[in-house]
């Protein structure tokens, strides 16, 4: 085993959209882990929008960084070191850790990967956090029922693909808003969605959202906000119900932007707008992973990762997740090189 690992801290803090001065690359002391611990070699580790609030000093969901912390996400990763009985050396597990080569993690806040279910990266996106909060968000704030129309926006991420498929588990008709034609057609050849739009090539989303679902919204997910979000605020049914997950189209704003005052739209509706955040449902968490975990062995449930190479390019894969360079869920190899 190594004696140090190189971990990346956060330089400074970004001014509208991040760079690559945000991120520092250091060198430190691979860590013994205490009673309780485990010590992990990172084979894997995500990168997810939600980082950049934690990059900002403003108060968010989740605690922002100093400048200096090192930058922490999910990984995947073998078990190098256990001071636990619940794990043994050469255990795959998945948790919270650190942006490097290694990571302490609390044994009681991890859980077993099982490669027989699905590979490493699975565990990052489908059956991790975005596969969790597609579960929950659709199934507990969309409330879809059959025959449902939903949309979803950012319907080929990590978050995103997973709504769609599950919403068509659910006997849904399914629209997703995607910015290629690579992504729109992976949504309907692939996922089984009955309509995709590509927003980037799209000059009215209304239009074309009418055209796709011709009776209207019960259900929208909404993943980034932002003018797809105004254009379906206007054909949302009665009863409609919104589930707002994501507002990646803001987040690198430096003032609030005013649109559209939208509003009045879901008055006669009478639509239910509702944020969510995944660690509402976390004592559920067990059974998302279950079902997820069935749905995926099962063939009913697809997944996809982009995976970039090496630890040195994470910073550049977490600021490609708002361009828009992956499909489906965003992850960086760090080792592991035969998974």
């Amino acid at each position: 085993m190594d004696d140090t690992t190189r971990e990346w801290h956060l330089a400074e803090r970004p001014q509208g959209e991040p760079d690559s001065d945000c991120f520092e690359l250091e060198e430190a002391e691979v860590p013994e882990p205490a009673p309780g611990e485990l010590l992990v070699r990172v084979n894997y580790l995500s990168v997810d929008p939600y980082m950049r609030g934690r990059m900002s000093a403003g108060e968010s969901y989740a605690e922002p960084w100093e400048v200096g912390d090192v930058l922490k996400g999910g990984i995947v990763g073998e078990v190098v070191e256990s001071n636990s009985e619940a794990y043994s050396e050469g255990d795959l597990v998945t948790g919270e850790g650190r942006w490097g080569e290694y990571s302490l993690l609390d044994a009681s806040e991890v859980a077993p990967v099982d490669p027989a279910v699905a590979d490493q990266p699975a565990y990052l996106g489908t059956l991790g956090m975005p596969g969790r909060t597609a579960y929950f968000g659709l199934l507990e704030v969309g409330e879809p029922k059959p025959g449902d129309t939903v949309v979803v926006s950012g319907a080929a991420g990590a978050v995103g693909s997973v709504v769609g498929q599950i919403a068509k588990l659910n006997g849904c008709r399914v629209v997703g808003f995607a910015g290629s034609d690579e992504k729109t057609d992976w949504l309907t050849e692939d996922l089984g969605y009955d309509a995709a739009i590509n927003y980037k090539t799209t000059d009215d989303y209304g239009e074309a959202l009418a055209e796709a679902a011709p009776e209207g919204v019960d259900v929208y997910f909404d993943n980034v906000g932002g003018p797809i979000t105004d254009a379906v605020f206007t054909q949302l049914n009665l009863d409609a119900r919104v589930a707002v997950c994501g507002q990646i189209a803001h987040y690198n704003a430096e003032s609030v932007p005013t649109g559209p005052r939208k509003l009045p739209q879901i008055i006669a509706p009478r639509a239910k707008v509702q944020g969510l955040l995944v660690s509402d449902f976390v004592t559920r968490f067990g059974e998302a992973s279950e079902q997820l975990g069935e749905w995926v062995a099962s063939d009913e449930l697809t997944h996809r990762e982009t995976i970039v190479e090496g630890l040195e390019n994470a910073p550049d894969a977490f600021l490609g997740l708002f361009s828009g360079d992956n499909i489906g869920k965003q992850v960086v190899q760090v080792g592991d090189r035969s998974a």
